[in-house]
């Protein structure tokens, strides 16, 4: 397959490119970063220590001719406008950016008429897992049990909760038939009263070097339990990506995430 990746200068974009560089089943096509970006016209694969002869390009549309997936970890105002011209030329995208807002998530509900895109909040394939698992144990202890979810990551990260925070805590929600978003608790301070028991906490930790950790806990009387996700590196996420960009291939169109791809619905 030939893949195009977006961001390619960025911390996720150098692991995706050294995950394809590395696939003997992929090939970087193409790979894209923003005007005024110091690595424009370097090869992509100097970047992760893997010299490959794509040269590192804003000319989106150029850039996308023949390829067939693009992966795109950037911003959301960036994966729009990239999905814009996926669109219009006809290529599969997958989908890692968070902090997307509603409106935004239709538009890309919208570009998934015409175009297969794989779109989740996190590629990598053990978090995914977590998400069945969460689901099961909401279930099983949907009675007694207080849920609160913390997640940490590095200190450049621009949005929180972060988008796996979220998507952990609308699987529980579903779960437990709530609506995350009258249950949802993202703060707390002073004085505020007991905890209500239909809630979900949210705690946000940021520093450092944290590529992403996931617990969520179900406390009950005399007994916790934690389902936690530690990344160790962004390897899982880039992984993941590949295996969500083999998915789609020979698909036509449709909106899918991450347990599609891994057959968990």
């Amino acid at each position: 397959m030939k893949i195009a990746i977006a961001g390619s200068s960025g911390r996720m974009g150098r692991t995706l490119i050294e995950a394809v560089l590395k696939d003997k089943e992929m090939q970087l096509a193409a790979a894209l970063d923003v005007v005024g970006s110091p690595f424009l016209g370097k090869d992509a694969g100097e970047l992760v220590g893997l010299p490959c002869g794509v040269s590192i390009t804003t000319d989106l549309d150029a850039a996308l001719a023949g390829v067939d997936c693009l992966v795109d970890f950037t911003r959301p105002a960036g994966t729009l406008a990239h999905l814009a011209s996926c669109r219009r030329l006809g290529v599969a995208t997958v989908i890692g950016t968070t902090g997307m807002e509603a409106g935004q998530k239709r538009l890309i509900e919208e570009a998934a008429r015409d175009i297969p895109i794989v779109f989740a909040p996190n590629m990598a394939v053990g978090v995914n897992l977590v998400f069945k698992l969460l689901d099961t144990a909401a279930r099983v202890l949907s009675h007694g049990y207080d849920i609160e979810i913390v997640e940490a990551h590095h200190r450049h990260k621009i949005d929180a909760p972060s988008g796996t925070a979220l998507r952990m805590g609308e699987v529980v929600a579903a779960a437990l038939g709530r609506d995350l978003k009258q249950c949802a608790v993202y703060g707390r301070e002073g004085v505020t009263g007991e905890r209500a028991p239909s809630t979900i906490g949210f705690a946000t930790v940021r520093g450092g070097d944290i590529v992403g950790d996931h617990t969520v806990l179900f406390a009950g009387t005399g007994e916790r339990i934690e389902i936690t996700h530690k990344a160790a590196s962004r390897m899982p996420y880039a992984l993941g990506s590949l295996r969500a960009a083999r998915f789609l291939k020979g698909r036509k169109n449709g909106l899918f995430d991450m347990q599609d791809v891994l057959g968990l619905r």
